[in-house]
Order: structure tokens, then sequence, then C-alpha cells
């Protein structure tokens, strides 16, 4: 199975290189432009397939707030705002996405979440959160965010830097599958074309050993 896979992926890479041919000229960076209007379109029928497991996820986020204060969140690229419907009322949040396009369609979700109340939204990436303080938000969430970031562990790095002491990430994340599922055959095939259609998405990053070690070299629970 590995050498069709790699040869599989050889073809994958070779469709790709007119989209490398385009970001090395500058005009990809048109499609980030559009990405938003799609990433805000595909995030409802997203939401419903994932309800159940983001509902899970965000159960405990309350249990964060400290001194009987509402709970302050950053919320690491957070795109249009999908995960604003799961976060606790009273909840204060503050967001930060790379891409600036993201904006318009973030005031949307904003609208539609009078439960919550917007601090601001940031540009920049989870590398480079200096307009964050440190240790001023109870929780941190990412959400298909680690598979797209360049350092991941600089940004788990800055996540610790802004968390309280106490403080938790939430995070649910694109990762590699098993070697032996078609699921990793197919991660490993489409991932040249997936990178360029998903705005630098990588499905085949083990992102837990990112998790692991931080943990361990902080000796804190993330």
């Amino acid at each position: 199975m590995g050498i069709l896979m790699n040869a599989l992926r050889l073809f994958s890479q070779m469709l790709s290189l007119p989209l490398q041919l385009l970001e090395l000229v500058g005009i990809y960076g048109a499609y980030k432009r559009i990405f938003p209007f799609f990433v805000y379109k595909m995030s409802v029928s997203y939401n419903k397939k994932m309800h159940e497991q983001k509902k899970e996820l965000f159960r405990d986020l309350a249990e964060f707030a400290r001194d009987g204060r509402a709970l302050r969140l950053l919320e690491i690229g957070c795109g249009s705002g999908s995960n604003f419907q799961y976060y606790p009322r009273g909840c204060t949040v503050v967001c930060t996405d790379p891409n600036p396009h993201f904006k318009k369609y973030l005031q949307k979700s904003v609208a539609s979440s009078d439960h919550l109340k917007f601090e601001k939204f940031v540009v920049a990436s989870g590398e480079d959160l200096g307009e964050v303080e440190d240790g001023s938000v109870d929780v941190a969430v990412c959400t298909l965010v680690l598979c797209t970031v360049k350092d991941t562990t600089r940004v788990l790095v800055e996540v610790h830097r802004v968390l309280r002491p106490g403080g938790a990430l939430f995070f649910l994340e694109h990762v590699v599958s098993d070697p032996s599922t078609w699921t990793f055959f197919m991660q490993h095939v489409l991932q040249p074309l997936w990178y360029y259609f998903e705005d630098g998405c990588e499905v085949t990053r083990a992102t837990w050993k990112d998790l692991e070690a931080s943990r361990a070299q902080t000796g804190e629970v993330l």
C-alpha cells in the first residue's frame, strides 16, 4: 500500500503545481480574501455534524471562571466564530485570526450571539499573540487551527503565557490517522492539494505529540 500511496501522492503534487506557482508569484494570496466566505457557509453544516462533540468538548468551560467573575476566553484562529453558540452565557470573548478578511463574517456571528460579551478581534497568528496580556484569560480555545500553524510548539508557548494559573486549553484538531487505515492512505494522497484548498491545513500532523511534549515540559495539563 505504501508504494501506491506514494505514487498517488506524487500525482497530487503534480496537480498542485499550478497552485504552487500562483503562491510563488503572489496571486494565491487572493484566495485568502474569499476563503472566509467558504468557511462561513460550511460552518453551518459542520456544526450540525459535530454538534454533540462540540457540546461535550465545551461542557465544562464555565467551571474555569474565577472569583465569581465571568469567564474570559481567548479563541485562537476564530475564523467566522462558529464556536460562539457553545460558549457559556456572560462569557467575555477575545478573538484572534491571521486572516483579516474573517472580520466581516465574525461580526455576523457576534450579532447573533447576544449571550456573549465580545471584547475585540486581533489580526494575529497563533505564534504571536503579543496583544494579549500574560495570564489574562481563563481559557484558550483552538479548533482546526494547530493543523495550519507554522510552529505548533511556539503556539503552545503563547497559550501558556496568556493563560492564568489553572487555566485550560480546549482544542479539536485534524490529526493523522492510524497507518493501518484507509483514512491514513487518503490523508497522505490528498495532502498536497488539501494544503492549498484549505488554506494551509495539514491533516498528516501528529499534533498530540506536541501537546504531550508541552505538558511534559511545563508540568501542566493543557
